[in-house]
């Protein structure tokens, strides 16, 4: 009986588990003492089941990718979204992202061509990349041209004008604002140390940038030396849409502190005709009888406006 039940035992079902705490009384088999082989099935089935979850993940990341907000430089690719790229496609390259690839299109063609490769909202746009970095920027650019007609009125457009279209910051009004004042001091300082005289159509530039586009009044003088050099560039008031007060003891008083024999007078007409009034003229006339016992020369007296300038002595009034 007992060779019996241990030979039931070692024939037992191998599909049935051992019970618990009953050992085995068949010997461990030895080890194979060649290479297995996996099944061809197997080994498809496995890569098919790889293939499945890195698709999974990639899918999962990109899903992660579009909704967290990216933190690196435009030119940047995270190196994630890199991997991910080069598991899907077989290692080639991953191209930059759309708004960057646009970004970096259209300063390559400014480098290359200059200004003139590009209309007046694409360099409206170059300007605004820097004030709003993560944005579209194409209709802005064209919604501000649309409003203010030519690049210059853009940049030179009053600050409240300015918030009354949808999309634009203070950070866009700063960068405006440093385009205008950075041309103006280029201008200006083309204008050191030489004879103003013989310049004269820069000091016409420099006076339209600097107040053609104005909504009110301003009226300015240009101090010069004896050789006609400029001493001061200065502000003496500012008005109304269509009135400046101006105060002809003050600019002949100014004149002597610094030792100026000769002046410019200038403003701006914000309506945009530059043609001189009856004020004009006679305000012109009195600065002069003032100024010429003193031994200072008004040289001329420029008006600007959007839509040109006009010149005292070109037109014979002085």
């Amino acid at each position: 009986m007992g060779k019996q039940k241990a030979k039931t035992d070692l024939e037992q079902d191998p599909r049935q588990p051992l019970q618990k705490g009953t050992p085995s009384k068949s010997r461990a088999a030895p080890a194979p003492t060649h290479k297995q082989v996996d099944h061809p099935d197997k080994i498809q089935l496995s890569e098919r089941h790889a293939g499945i979850v890195a698709a999974d993940s990639e899918l999962e990341l990109d899903l992660e990718l579009s909704l967290s907000p990216i933190t690196n430089t435009p030119n940047t690719i995270p190196d994630a979204q890199a991997k991910a790229h080069q598991r899907k496609t077989g290692n080639q390259p991953l191209r930059p992202l759309s708004k960057a690839g646009h970004r970096n299109r259209l300063r390559k063609r400014f480098r290359e061509g200059g200004a003139d490769a590009l209309p007046d909202y694409e360099l409206i746009e170059l300007i605004l990349f820097r004030a709003i970095p993560r944005k579209d920027t194409k209709d802005l650019a064209k919604r501000l041209l649309a409003r203010f007609k030519t690049f210059a009125e853009v940049v030179n457009a009053p600050e409240l004008q300015l918030k009354e279209i949808s999309g634009l910051g203070d950070s866009v009004i700063t960068e405006f604002k440093l385009i205008h004042a950075a041309a103006l001091r280029m201008m200006k300082s083309q204008l050191a140390d030489k004879p103003l005289l013989t310049t004269w159509q820069k000091v016409i530039d420099y006076i339209q940038a600097a107040q053609a586009y104005e909504n009110r009044e301003i009226f300015r003088i240009l101090f010069l030396d004896k050789r006609n050099r400029l001493i001061s560039d200065e502000i003496q008031g500012f008005g109304t849409v269509d009135h400046t007060p101006v105060y002809i003891r003050e600019v002949v008083k100014r004149a002597l502190e610094l030792s100026s024999t000769a002046i410019i007078l200038v403003h701006n007409h914000p309506s945009g005709d530059p043609t001189p009034s009856r004020a004009d003229i006679e305000m012109t006339r009195l600065i002069c009888a003032a100024a010429k016992p003193l031994g200072i020369v008004v040289h001329d007296h420029i008006i600007v406006g959007r839509e040109g300038h006009a010149s005292f002595k070109a037109l014979k009034l002085l």
